[in-house]
């Protein structure tokens, strides 16, 4: 898994530039797990692989506490949210470094609206052709992902309507959203070269699908997600993702072809999910209708369920069940502000639900 969070002030609640001087402080005990992102707001850190989701749970915990601590030592606090509520400026402060610097000279004010954070989550493959694979298989289920982990409602200290707009900013990029469907690795290759050779990406860090073959380690990457605010959240995510690609490797040992939904109708349906997060309809990719975004979320995590070992079904059952009840992250971010129209106590609510002890 990787996290990504935001760095607040918790006197202003607005975002502070000081992440560079966080991941120093932090990675002291974190070594290479703990890193700068694009602007000076964001943090992100990476998990061990693990098998079990408990195992995952465990580590995610210590990360987050590691991170709350050198943040809190420079008067700090760290936020895991899809976007920030208040204090971004257009453009953002950038991160020092040459990578930073080909992107802002490449993508130009693309990059300003770029203060937005993740969850990226990474399963174990043998080979690429395993990872298109499953990656065929996942591409329906990915504007349901989206409902379930939208986490991103406020944006330049207003409510977009939408539960997830960090997936709506992340589109401008010129190579995201959902992938294509992929005949073969060498169809996926020359797709890769052509984009590279036109500038589209600067190189296969660039491809910024919602799920791709990662470009540094042996895995297959589901990067759909906004940043998760609590453990379980992020943890419910990596198990949803790892049920879901045991599902694709069953399916493909046996022979069965992954669905092939038109890419503009799998757009549109992510569109949708971005914009009512659990609470509105989905587009059932099947039959082109719209269906209660619930109802979609359900047989999401019922199918996953199945096809996990027991210990890890039980996690996914278990905290499935509270994010049906008790709403998405972006539900949760409404909700703290519904109390007192204060924004303020939105960003007091993510500090808290980031805090590992909050479990």
């Amino acid at each position: 898994m990787e996290e990504e969070y935001l760095l607040v002030d918790p006197v202003s609640r607005e975002l502070s530039t000081e992440a560079g001087k966080v991941v120093e402080e932090a990675a002291a005990e974190l070594g290479d797990r703990v890193t700068t992102e694009l602007t000076a707001y964001q943090i992100e850190v990476r998990t061990r692989p693990h098998q079990t989701l408990a195992g995952l749970a465990e580590d995610v915990r210590s990360l987050r506490a590691s991170v709350a601590r050198a943040a809190a030592r420079l008067g700090l606090r760290i936020i895991s949210s899809g976007s920030p509520v208040l204090g971004q400026q257009t453009p953002p402060p950038i991160t020092s470094g040459p990578r930073y610097a080909q992107s802002v000279s490449t993508f130009r004010a693309l990059d300003d609206e770029q203060s937005v954070c993740a969850c990226h989550v990474h399963v174990g493959v043998p080979d690429l052709t395993v990872a298109l694979d499953i990656s065929n298989h996942l591409r329906p289920w990915l504007p349901t992902l989206t409902a379930l982990s939208a986490n991103s409602p406020f944006w330049q200290a207003r409510d977009t309507g939408y539960a997830s707009w960090r997936t709506v900013t992340w589109w401008r990029w010129p190579i995201a959203g959902p992938p294509p469907f992929f005949e073969s690795p060498r169809h996926f290759e020359d797709l890769v070269d052509s984009l590279i050779a036109t500038g589209s990406i600067m190189d296969r860090g660039g491809l910024y699908w919602d799920i791709r073959p990662s470009h540094h380690v042996p895995t297959v990457e589901v990067r759909v997600a906004d940043a998760a605010s609590t453990v379980h959240d992020t943890v419910l995510l990596a198990g949803v993702v790892k049920g879901l690609a045991l599902r694709a490797l069953k399916a493909t040992s046996e022979g069965t072809p992954a669905p092939r939904p038109q890419q503009e109708m799998l757009r549109a349906a992510s569109w949708r999910a971005a914009r009512d997060g659990l609470a509105g309809e989905a587009v059932d990719l099947t039959t082109g209708h719209l269906v209660p975004a619930i109802s979609q979320v359900r047989r999401l995590l019922a199918d996953a369920e199945r096809a996990l070992p027991l210990n890890d079904a039980s996690y996914v059952g278990t905290y499935g069940s509270r994010l049906i009840t008790g709403g998405n992250g972006a539900d949760r971010q409404r909700a703290a502000h519904a109390r007192r129209s204060s924004l303020n106590d939105v960003v007091d609510c993510l500090i808290s639900a980031t805090k590992p002890t909050d479990e």
